[in-house]
């Protein structure tokens, strides 16, 4: 029987722009004891094997947060061939500079995939990285090699087909991402009747849930369930959460009013799709 490819999706953080806890808060869920409460900035790891686990594996990273170095200690990431990014705000781009390790290495660039908008953002705030008339002064800079999508079509990444979710975060246009049976769902308040139509047949969705209060540029905990609720994935999870969701509690909340399995996402979570050809 031929081997199918296995998406292994690690949860590397869960928190908000700040993560948490956040420094100089002495609030209930800062100084939770439940490990679950701990939550460094949102990202997640794709890695791609086949159904006997052979290597060389490949990692895709969704997003470099600022953590990017914490996290590849904590979970022993010793490559990355492949970043994608969901927009520019500094909580998902500014661990670019951790990069420098994976290029170390694999002796080469590592590929980036965005849209021209965050494309040209990060052109604009990292010249040293990505303009060759701006040398770097110190230590080298990551080598990247910029992948400019169509955020309505399909690209290839490490052999895996990706589909762009176009959603908006407050007013800015930002995208999620759909492999096979899986979407990731970070950083957005209202998502597109034509995205709806990409994100049918889940198997497992991970969504934007940042609090209860209302909030601009996110969706609440209650908006994220309305959304699982319209797309009823097989599974659902919440992510980049403020230091107002205690996780126990919140919990109890959304598995209440979502009509299919639904819990908070946590740091290190870690999960297996195949993917089907």
């Amino acid at each position: 029987m031929t081997n199918s490819t296995l998406l292994t999706v690690t949860v590397l953080g869960t928190g908000t722009s700040s993560g948490v806890p956040l420094p100089c808060c002495n609030c209930r869920v800062c100084t939770s004891n439940d490990p679950r409460d701990k939550r460094l900035r949102s990202s997640v790891l794709l890695t791609i094997t086949d159904n006997a686990g052979n290597l060389p594996a490949h990692n895709i990273l969704i997003d470099t947060s600022p953590d990017l170095r914490q996290q590849a200690l904590t979970h022993n990431i010793d490559n990355i061939d492949a970043v994608i990014y969901t927009h520019t705000h500094a909580d998902h781009i500014f661990g670019i500079d951790d990069l420098r390790g994976f290029n170390f290495q694999r002796s080469g660039h590592i590929p980036i995939y965005c849209d021209f908008l965050s494309a040209s953002e990060l052109e604009r705030m990292f010249p040293y990285i990505f303009s060759p008339a701006t040398p770097a002064e110190g230590a080298p800079p990551p080598e990247l090699e910029m992948n400019i999508i169509d955020r309505e079509q399909t690209f290839s990444c490490c052999g895996l087909k990706v589909t762009p979710i176009p959603l908006i975060h407050g007013k800015l246009p930002v995208l999620g991402y759909r492999i096979g049976g899986f979407a990731y769902l970070t950083d957005c308040s209202e998502i597109p009747e034509t995205s709806y139509t990409l994100l049918q047949g889940l198997d497992v969705l991970i969504i934007d849930g940042l609090r209860d209060r209302a909030h601009n540029t996110h969706f609440t905990q209650k908006q994220a369930v309305q959304v699982i609720n319209r797309l009823l994935p097989k599974q659902a999870w919440l992510t980049h959460m403020s230091h107002e969701i205690m996780h126990a509690e919140a919990n109890i909340r959304v598995a209440a009013i979502a009509k299919v399995p639904t819990e908070l996402a946590y740091d290190g979570l870690k999960f297996t799709l195949e993917l089907h050809r």
